[in-house]
């Protein structure tokens, strides 16, 4: 399954123009489109009855996607209705098949005071966005943007369907114009402009879904282009097989290096959610004196013990860990450790950057009779989050030090502190910013926040399409990472670690926030409950 592409509106022309060339006409597209708008429509939207929609419809592009997806509703029994908001073409073939299907014509300039417009309005399920396209200028004015304004003033509104784009939003840069009307689904045809997922645009696009083109895959325009956005058939394509005859070890062993006396929770969010998307073994260093506290919560995990100093990881605690990880197959590094010297330590020592000699500590599942092998082991893959990323911080070329393509989970604060850029500038540029030190560091970023950016070091970046304050709750990034690290652990790439954990989080805190009634209430475990319905519903 391919991945959903994000492209600019110069990239998408140029597309479309050797599409053209190569015998996909734009007549071709056109229907294509106009008939997966529909199809689109006629699965969300059919009821009881019969159903009545209306089309805004332009003079460009998105306009004859319009009132080619208007006339397949109408030969399937909608009562479907056209509103030339700007002239179309003399006799233009859209408009008479639109007719001839039983379709309805209105004319902005044949209603002056826009009573036929309402009526229509008052009437109907669904509105069909089709004025403008790419190649908007804002802000809009004249009669269209009055038009625009006024409807934006009737309450209620049918459900409002944008026909790949809003109109008055700029595709490339995602400027909104102040009369667009918010969408509640917004449908794309073959790829996704960039600017749909940036902001203010993102508030207006509501859900995206994507119509194909049947275009060529072999066409050179497409060739190189590295942004993608993720959806449930690429995740569901990405995720690993279950096969009935498994064991344990089959879905491998993740290993979380976690806590500290003031985040004992961090603990049981990441382990867990390493078992929830389907881990194998999730085996546990932690400080020992957290141990007690943690064990009747998490009956299914393994534990290893590390010796501690007021609650948080000693540096004598590297040797126990680097004992402890036979079979295991990936490392979660950082949730909730706190930034001590003596941990930052600890770190160093894992990650081979100390000189001191070590020593044995008879904590844990490693023999204080076994001599110490003076040899450098090498770790698994490794997601390093939260403290731990503060703690690398601290080394120079710290990015050499861990294995490669490793994934890095910052949020915006956290990427400020590895990069020493403002934060400020992190997120005036989220997608460049990743994208630079991905291929800088040589590892995979996971740059959190709204609209999560994924960048791998050879190009590749994924954007997630969710932004909700449900997220924005303490403890969601322990979610995360558990996640990723769970994943990581049943061999699925980096990249593809990173992206289906980043996806299904976020879908996790949609669904928590609707479960709830409010984003407010959402709690990090509240998150992590529902990472098993959104495998159920979504990914299955």
């Amino acid at each position: 399954m391919e991945a959903i592409r994000v492209v600019s509106v110069s990239e998408m022309r140029a597309i479309e123009q050797e599409a053209d060339a190569r015998g996909v006409t734009y007549a071709l597209m056109m229907q294509r489109a106009g008939e997966g708008v529909a199809r689109v429509v006629q699965r969300r939207y059919q009821g009881e009855g019969q159903r009545v929609a209306l089309g805004l419809v332009g003079s460009g592009n998105n306009g004859g996607d319009t009132l080619v997806a208007l006339t397949h509703l109408a030969r399937w029994g909608w009562r479907a209705g056209a509103y030339l908001v700007r002239p179309r073409a003399v006799n233009d073939p859209l408009v008479s098949e639109l007719e001839s299907a039983g379709g309805v014509i209105l004319r902005l300039a044949e209603d002056p005071h826009r009573e036929h417009l309402h009526h229509w309005v008052n009437q109907a399920h669904v509105l069909l966005d089709g004025i403008f396209g790419t190649g908007v200028k804002l802000p809009l004015r004249g009669e269209v943007a009055e038009l625009l304004g006024e409807l934006r003033g009737c309450h209620p509104l049918p459900a409002v369907v944008a026909v790949d784009c809003p109109s008055g939003v700029d595709c490339d840069t995602g400027e909104v114009d102040e009369v667009t009307l918010p969408a509640e689904v917004t449908i794309c045809m073959e790829a996704v402009k960039t600017g749909l997922l940036r902001f203010p645009a993102f508030e207006y696009v509501g859900e995206l879904e994507i119509v194909p083109l049947g275009l060529p895959q072999d066409l050179q325009a497409l060739q190189g282009l590295n942004l993608f956005m993720a959806e449930a058939n690429y995740c569901r394509s990405r995720l690993p097989t279950r096969p009935r005859q498994a064991h344990k070890g089959t879905f491998g062993t993740a290993m979380v290096i976690a806590g500290s006396v003031n985040y004992t929770g961090a603990v049981w969010l990441s382990a867990k959610a390493a078992y929830r998307i389907g881990a194998g073994l999730v085996r546990v260093a932690l400080p020992g004196s957290l141990h007690p506290a943690l064990a009747g919560h998490l009956p299914e995990a393994t534990w290893v013990l590390l010796p501690s100093e007021l609650g948080v990881i000693d540096r004598d605690a590297a040797e126990v860990v680097l004992e402890s990880l036979e079979r295991v197959t990936a490392l979660l590094l950082g949730p909730g450790l706190g930034t001590e010297a003596t941990t930052a330590e600890f770190v160093a020592r894992v990650l081979g950057r100390s000189e001191e000699h070590l020593k044995r500590h008879p904590l844990g599942f490693v023999g204080a009779e076994k001599e110490k092998s003076t040899e450098k082991r090498s770790l698994p893959p490794c997601v390093v989050d939260a403290d731990g990323l503060r703690l690398l911080a601290r080394l120079p070329e710290w990015w050499s030090a861990l294995p490669p393509l490793s994934i890095l989970t910052p949020h915006p604060g956290e990427m400020s502190v590895l990069t020493g850029l403002p934060v400020a500038d992190i997120q005036a540029d989220r997608l460049g910013v990743a994208r630079r030190f991905a291929a800088q560091w040589g590892h995979v970023v996971v740059l959190k926040g709204a609209l999560t950016v994924v960048a791998s070091p050879e190009g590749q970046a994924f954007i997630i399409p969710v932004a909700s304050a449900a997220l924005a709750r303490a403890g969601s990034g322990d979610v995360l990472a558990g996640l990723i690290v769970g994943l990581l652990a049943q061999r699925v790439s980096p990249l593809d670690a990173a992206v289906l954990g980043a996806w299904i989080h976020g879908q996790a805190g949609l669904r928590a926030a609707q479960q709830l009634g409010h984003e407010a209430s959402v709690l990090a475990g509240d998150i992590l409950e529902q990472v098993s319905e959104v495998l159920r519903i979504h990914l299955k």
